[in-house]
This record gives structure tokens, sequence and C-alpha cells, in this order.
């Protein structure tokens, strides 16, 4: 008999379960599977360990019978434990069917796939049989017909139904393939997530920009989020370690906003369908469906349509994570994608402050009038040229306001001169007009835009001849929605925001200006980006000065954009002969870049010092220039709360060889992108007090 002679197993091999007659049997371990439908492909995806114990931890409660209701993958997905369905919770998808796994077979794609539960429940009680009796080579067949045979605890496997002679299509070596089949998770190939913290500390939405596809993989902003979002797991493991064991830190969830399938629910398909050409076919659908959505967003019906979903998104959105989350404490924040982050801007730019908020900053203005009124009045001052007066005015207690109100008897009675009297009512007048000027102006009146303070006198930046213009100057008339919540910043990704800002007529953002309920702003965009554009510029437009350089997620420069700027410095000392020698050359070539000497390098500078005083042609008072220069920081307004916002990543080494190949890349890179993802990790942890493990260079 086969069952008297027990296998015997491969070198090496471990195997728990004794063969002979009266062997010891244990229980296999279940592991729980959601079965994931690509293009008509059945994918079976295991949840996490921490998420199998909580669904096996109902199932063996005695639940299964009632309709229980377990969240999983971070609370965005819920399992409905007795009809074995997992359900999307923020948003729409397809219901997935849930199994409690044990048993396994190789498929053709040298995949594995979870029997059915009853199925496996009699592969298991026949493989309890077989090891306890040790009576191996049972045979068992599937509702399918299909046969599985038990060798023995190392070799089981699974063989399709035999065709019958009428079907003459099959020949016999396709009858007879066999697949291997397993006994427990632990035994295939398959990689089982830890899971996800429970604590969170922030929301933030994610707004995607034109068409349906988000990435170079045309994949949906779900499938792009859930990228982001497994990348900042990562990151906080790797970046945030010590936050994390002193139990500071949690994660981060990340939820995305949909709003061109609402867009294009409106019929406005079917209408552009009767007027599109019958020629190029897959060109014209592709710019019907995603192009077309920038000239959407600049028609005053769909613009409407766009601004309405954004909002109404992000605020059901917000709801239902509170009402899910009921212990969170964190802020919220808001990530916008090409042209979604311009609809955010045009929507951040049209919120309204709090009243009570509004109360308060009346308040501290009517409490400050003796002291921050008198100084902007002292300011105004002084771009008179009339300083000698502060003390007179300061005397008076005169602010802003009440200047403003000073007729000429007023300034007599004062005892100022007549010369400065004309200068002080000849400011006042001007700046009465263009508050008038703007305030009837009829492209603002039609807009639904918050004018910048500038336009209404109230910002000390008036006194140039040619005061700011609105930020929100040509926007489409729209009813712009409110949120419910003051986001803590706005990220932009490959934003376009510069470039439609300049086609509205905005010439310059008025340094003074900030998001009403929005204190941080960062753009961050890819080198080679087609559709990014920077901010910067329209804020200073004065001084030439580059965007920040993203740190690498690593903690330096790429290998070959160091090496490009060795080369770029050891040019510029030879052509300058700040050297005199080659052998320098070559240390000015490895020496550090210059913001590690502004960062406080001495060494660097040690050593471009030593070679100096060794050439006897150089001067000891004329040291490199690069080497004394100390960049003065640069004031970019109130948009980010005064620190820098164009932030540009490091392109890898094989995009360097073409820029034109990889732009489209280059717009769609930011939801795999490290450096982008721990920027906004950063930023969003910095609110809270929370820096990372080791500060990165070149961060603010």
């Amino acid at each position: 008999m086969a069952a008297q002679e027990p296998p015997r197993p491969p070198p090496g091999a471990a195997e728990p379960v004794d063969a002979e007659p009266g062997g010891r049997y244990e229980a296999v371990v279940p592991h729980w599977f959601y079965c994931k439908v690509t293009d008509t492909r059945e994918r079976w995806v295991p949840f996490s360990a921490q998420d199998s114990e909580r669904l096996e931890a109902a199932h063996g409660a005695g639940k299964a019978q009632d309709d229980v209701v377990v969240p999983t993958s971070g609370g965005r997905y819920d399992v409905h434990l007795r009809a074995r369905r997992r359900v999307a919770v923020y948003w729409e998808e397809e219901v997935s069917e849930v199994r409690r796994c044990t048993w396994f077979y190789k498929d053709k794609d040298n995949k594995f796939i979870p029997y059915s539960e009853s199925f496996s429940e009699e592969l298991e009680e026949a493989y309890m049989i077989a090891v306890t009796l040790g009576e191996w080579k049972k045979k068992l067949e599937s509702p399918n017909r299909e046969v599985i045979i038990l060798h023995n605890p190392k070799l089981m496997v699974h063989y399709h139904p035999v065709a019958s002679s009428d079907d003459w299509v099959s020949t016999p070596t396709e009858q007879g393939r066999p697949r291997t089949v397993k006994r427990g998770v632990e035994n295939i190939a398959v990689e089982i997530p830890n899971g996800e913290p429970l604590q969170i500390d922030h929301l933030v939405f994610v707004v995607h920009g034109i068409g349906p596809a988000c990435d170079i993989r045309f994949r949906s902003i779900v499938q792009c989020v859930n990228d982001f979002r497994n990348v900042s797991l990562s990151m906080l493991q790797s970046h945030f370690r010590k936050a994390q064991e002193q139990q500071q830190v949690g994660r981060v969830e990340f939820l995305p906003v949909n709003w061109h399938s609402s867009l294009h629910s409106t019929g406005v398909d079917v209408d552009l369908e009767r007027i599109t050409l019958p020629s190029i076919n897959r060109l014209r659908h592709f710019i019907n469906d995603t192009i077309l959505d920038v000239f959407f967003y600049n028609s005053s019906t769909y613009c409407q349509t766009i601004v309405d979903t954004v909002a109404s998104e992000m605020n059901r959105l917000h709801q239902l994570f509170l009402q899910r989350n009921p212990q969170f404490k964190g802020g919220v924040s808001i990530a916008g994608h090409s042209l979604g982050s311009l609809i955010l801007f045009d929507l951040l730019t049209n919120q309204k402050a709090d009243p009570e908020e509004d109360e308060h900053c009346a308040q501290g203005s009517r409490t400050a009038s003796s002291t921050g009124g008198i100084e902007e009045v002292k300011e105004i001052l002084k771009q008179l040229e009339l300083s000698e007066y502060c003390d007179v005015f300061e005397k008076e207690k005169m602010d802003r306001q009440a200047l403003f109100l000073c007729t000429e008897q007023n300034l007599k009675e004062m005892g100022i001169p007549l010369g400065p009297r004309m200068k002080i009512l000849h400011y006042i007048s001007s700046r009465t007009e263009m508050k008038d000027q703007s305030s009837a102006a009829p492209r603002h009146s039609e807009r639904g835009s918050k004018p910048s303070q500038s336009q209404h006198g109230d910002s000390s930046e008036d006194v140039r001849n040619c005061p700011y213009r609105d930020v929100g100057l040509g926007q489409v008339s729209a009813n712009y929605p409110q949120l419910n919540y003051r986001p803590s910043i706005f990220f932009a990704f490959g934003s376009p925001i510069g470039m439609f800002l300049t086609v509205r007529g905005v010439k310059r953002i008025d340094p003074n200006y900030s998001l009403p309920t929005c204190k941080g702003f960062f753009n961050i965009f890819h080198p080679f980006d087609p559709v990014a554009y920077r901010i910067e510029p329209m804020i200073v437009p004065e001084l030439e000065f580059e965007p920040m350089l993203l740190p690498h997620h690593k903690g330096r420069k790429r290998m070959h954009l160091e090496l490009k700027e060795g080369l770029t410095r050891m040019s510029v000392d030879l052509k300058n002969n700040l050297l005199g020698s080659l052998r320098v050359a070559w240390q000015s070539f490895t020496r550090a870049p210059v913001p590690a000497l502004e960062a406080g390098s001495t060494e660097a500078e040690a050593e471009a010092e030593a070679g100096a005083e060794k050439q006897p042609d150089m001067k000891a008072e004329e040291p490199p220039a690069a080497v004394k220069e100390e960049t003065p920081p640069i004031n970019v307004g109130r948009l980010n709360g005064g620190n820098r916002i164009d932030y540009v990543l490091q392109e890898k080494p094989i995009e360097s060889f073409n820029e034109y190949l990889f732009a489209l890349q280059g717009h769609l890179c930011y939801w795999e992108s490290e450096d982008t993802v721990l920027l906004v990790l950063k930023e969003i942890y910095q609110t809270q007090g929370i820096t990372l493990d080791q500060p990165l260079p070149g961060s603010q």
C-alpha cells in the first residue's frame, strides 16, 4: 500500500506533520483575501496582517450570521462579513468578493488562486484524515469536475477535467498538465503588508487635473492617490522613526477628489459627439475627454459645475471622515495636480474668513491702533520723506485710519507746516481715488474673486505708482462655494497657476496678499514638466533667483547633478583665474556647493584659503567670490507665510539625457515621487512641532 510508504521529504525541508499513522495534525491558519478585477482579469489580493486578524476575530466570534461590518485598509473600505463583500467608503468602486482562504492552486500565470471556502473545508478534512491515519494519495473532485490528489504533505496537485472524446480540439498533453496545490498562506509566494497605523494625524484631499487618467499608465485618481499614500507610509518609517517610536506620529490620510465624472455626466459628451468629426476618432475622443476640460473650466456654465463639485465633494468627504473617526483632532490640507491646483487656488482665493475671526482681527486692530497703526503711519511718513514729524503723529495717536480722515485744518492744528501738509493731503487724495476706481471697476464687480488688500488702500505697497492687481482678475464669473474647514497648507503639483494668472492680466501678486483661509502654499514641479509654471517671480519680479531645489529623500543631491555643478564651478574658477593651477581647480571641483558654505561649512573655506595662500600671484585680500558672497534671504511675501513657494524636483540621470522625451512623464511623476511626498510630510508635521529624524540639507 502506498500509505505504508512514507514519502521522503526533500533535503532541508521542514514539515510539522507526522506522516505515520496517528500523526500530529495542526489546523491551517486562514488568511483573508479580496478579488480585484482589472481589465476583466481577476487578481486575489491579501488583506494586511492587521485586517486579516480583525476579520478572523469577527468570524470566530460567530458574527458571520449577522450583518457585521469590519473597517479595513485604514478605514477606506468596509467588509460586510456575512455577504463576503468589500465596499469602498469614500468613492465609487466595484464591490469586491472576499474569501477566508486556506487552500490555493497555481494558475497558468503562476499565480496562486484560493479555492472556495466550502471546497477548502473539504480539502482540509481530507488532509487531516491523511495526516492522522497516514493514508495518502487521497483523491477529491471539485464542483467543476477538477481533480485534486494529495500524494503526500509535500506533493499535492490539481488536474483539470479530462476532455471527452467529442472535444477533439484538446490534446493529450494539455489534458494531463497538473498544477501545484498549497496549504496555508505561508507556503505561497505572496507579500502580506503589516497594516497601517491606526492613529491619523492629518487629512489631505487630493484633486486631479484634466481627464479621467492621472498618470502615464492611465490610472484613476484613486489608484494614484493609493501610490502616494503608500509612499508616505514608507517615508514615515524611514524619516520619522524616532517620532513613531515615541508614538508622536501615526500617519497622514490622503483622500482623492473626483470632479471629472460629474462634469462629463452633464450630457456634454453627447453634445460633443454630434459635432465631432469621424476622422482620427481615437485622438478626437482623447481631446474631448481630457484637453477640453481646460476650456470647460473657462466656461461660466461648466466652471460653476466644476467648483461646485470640488467644494461639495471635499465637504462631503470631510464630514464622512469625521463621522468615521470621531477621535480625530488633526488638521486638514489640500493638494491639486495640474488643472486641479488652479481650481483649488481659485476656490481658496474666494473663501471668506469666519465672522468671529474678522471681529477678532477688528478688535486687535483697534487695541493695537496706538502701536501697530502708528508704525504704519511712520512708514508712510518715511516714504514721503517726512520722518521728522513722526513724534507729532505718535503724540496724537494717529493710526492709518485716522490719517485718511485728516483734513488740512487738522494737520494745521497739529503744527504741520504747509509743504508737508500738501504732501500728506496729496497722498491721501491719490489713495482715495485709487480705492474708488478699484471698487467702481465693472471687471471686478462681475468677478466672484476677493480683491486683494492693495486695491482698497490697505497695503503699504500702495505708494507705488502702479497698484497691484487682483489675483482673481479674469476669473470666470461663478458663485464660489465655501469649505467647511480652513486648510492648513495648499500643495500644488505641476501647476499652471502662474500662467493662468498672467493670461488673466495679473502683472504682479501683492507681497502682502495671502489666501484668506489658508496660510501655507507650496508650488512643486518637475524641471521638465511642460504644464508647470513658477509663482515667486510674480511676487518679486525685480529679482532673478532660482526655485528651491527639493532635497533628495536620501539626504543629498543626485550624483549627476553634483557632477554637473562640480564641472561648472571648476570651469568658472579656471576662466576667472582665481585658483591659478589645475591642482587647486580640482579642489574646487570636489569642494562642497555654495549652499553648504552658506550653512556654515568652514572646512571648504579653509581649504580654498589655504590654496590661495600657496599661490604667490594671488592676493590674500581677494578670495574667491563664491566663498565670500552670502546670498541674502529672499522675501517672497505672505502667500506662504513669508517662506519660499517654488520647489523644483531633481531630475533622474536618465531624464537628463533628453528633456523632451521625459516631458510627459515629468508632468505625471508626482504620485510616486519620494521627494515630493517627503516635503508634504515635513511641512504637515512641522505644523505640529514634529521634525524629521535628520533635517534634509537645503530645506527650510
